[in-house]
């Protein structure tokens, strides 16, 4: 179930993706062949309108659209009917740009749109007790994160997780925040922690688990390998929610911006741990996770991943948006175009070593599942 519900996921959000493309490319006047869903073969065309061929293809991982030039002057049509519209290569430099730019924000407004719907459900948010006292009564601890191969990972102790008490044999702690929780395993680093708490849906069964901290994971002190974050359901009214999911989708951004560029800067320092980049396989299981945990964390969880296909999307990389858009910038810059087969090359080039990317990104998520 959870590998259906990521292609479903992952097809909403290319499809998305392309019809910023198709959309914007259209108000321009510029000509598109082909609006795919799923990529070739061609099962069926469900309809032409204006010179543009909506189809279904046979594999169902995402979707296209075809723009007549964007890979440099073509001859003729390429889906037999008559040519209406102009060639990509001779629409303005700044209708290129927007054209390029088009599919990103649409991935970035359907997580706002998303996250928005998720507020008015009871999106969870993390309460802090200065800046919202009065969420604080209302909210839980939740287990945000666990590190791989620690005493909280070997004993089954997962993210989403509720933790309704932690105590020892002869100690309790009597409110739970992250920070007293923290300070309460380091204080009984030499004992049994048991940690009570929630999982998914089921609101009224708590399960107990017993864990033994351990030295390593943090310099100064043992601990069990957990991040929590102190956690309400935020359910708001329709303006609100749209400005709440204004400001998350902002902060996300620019979180998945800065995380990608110290990525990237340490990868180019040969320091990047590789180890921790997750692909296709690892999502499916995250996906599951989501899932697991209800509708709205499914719909949160779908929007980081649109935020995330937009940012990676930005970079200048050849066949990825941004790869097109420094050329279009390289072509306004020097006024004249780039030979379509220097940009084909490079392009082509480009998308082998993604894939590449992609298949050694795809082992090592294989290989964490043994």
């Amino acid at each position: 179930m959870s590998i259906l519900i990521f292609i479903a996921i992952l097809a909403v959000l290319i499809i998305v993706h392309e019809f910023g493309h198709f959309l914007v490319a259209r108000f321009f006047g510029i000509r598109v062949d082909e609006f795919g869903i799923g990529y070739p073969p061609r099962a069926l065309t469900f309809f032409t309108w204006m010179g543009t061929k909506f189809t279904l293809n046979w594999l169902p991982f995402g979707g296209f659209v075809k723009i007549f030039g964007e890979n440099g002057p073509e001859a003729e049509a390429t889906n037999g009917e008559v040519a209406k519209g102009k060639s990509f290569t001779d629409a303005p430099r700044g209708a290129q740009a927007l054209v390029l730019l088009a599919g990103v924000t649409f991935n970035i407004i359907f997580a706002w749109l998303l996250l928005s719907v998720g507020f008015m459900s009871g999106l969870p948010k993390q309460v802090d007790p200065v800046k919202n006292p009065e969420l604080v009564s209302s909210a839980e601890l939740l287990i945000a994160a666990v590190s791989s191969g620690s005493p909280a990972s070997e004993v089954g102790l997962m993210a989403g997780d509720t933790i309704t008490a932690v105590y020892t044999a002869n100690n309790v702690v009597e409110i739970l925040t992250p920070d007293g929780v923290a300070s309460f395993i380091a204080s009984h680093g030499d004992e049994i922690i048991n940690i009570s708490f929630k999982r998914g849906n089921n609101e009224t069964s708590v399960e107990t688990l017993a864990v033994t901290p351990s030295a390593g994971i943090l310099e100064d002190r043992k601990a069990v390998g957990i991040s929590m974050n102190l956690v309400s359901d935020l359910s708001l009214p329709i303006h609100k929610a749209f400005w709440e999911g204004a400001k998350t989708t902002a902060n996300l951004t620019f979180l998945t911006a800065s995380g990608l560029g110290v990525f990237l800067f340490d990868a180019i320092r040969g320091s990047s741990d590789f180890s921790q980049v997750t692909g296709p396989v690892g999502i499916v299981g995250l996906v599951g996770d989501a899932s697991e945990l209800g509708f709205v964390y499914l719909i949160s969880f779908t929007a980081f991943i649109s935020i995330n296909l937009a940012v990676i999307n930005l970079v200048p990389f050849p066949a990825l948006d941004g790869g097109r858009l420094l050329f279009v910038v390289i072509e306004a810059i020097k006024r004249s175009p780039i030979s379509p087969k220097i940009t084909n090359i490079v392009n082509a080039v480009g998308f082998l070593l993604l894939i590449g990317l992609m298949v050694l990104v795809t082992v090592n998520d294989v290989l964490k599942l043994f």
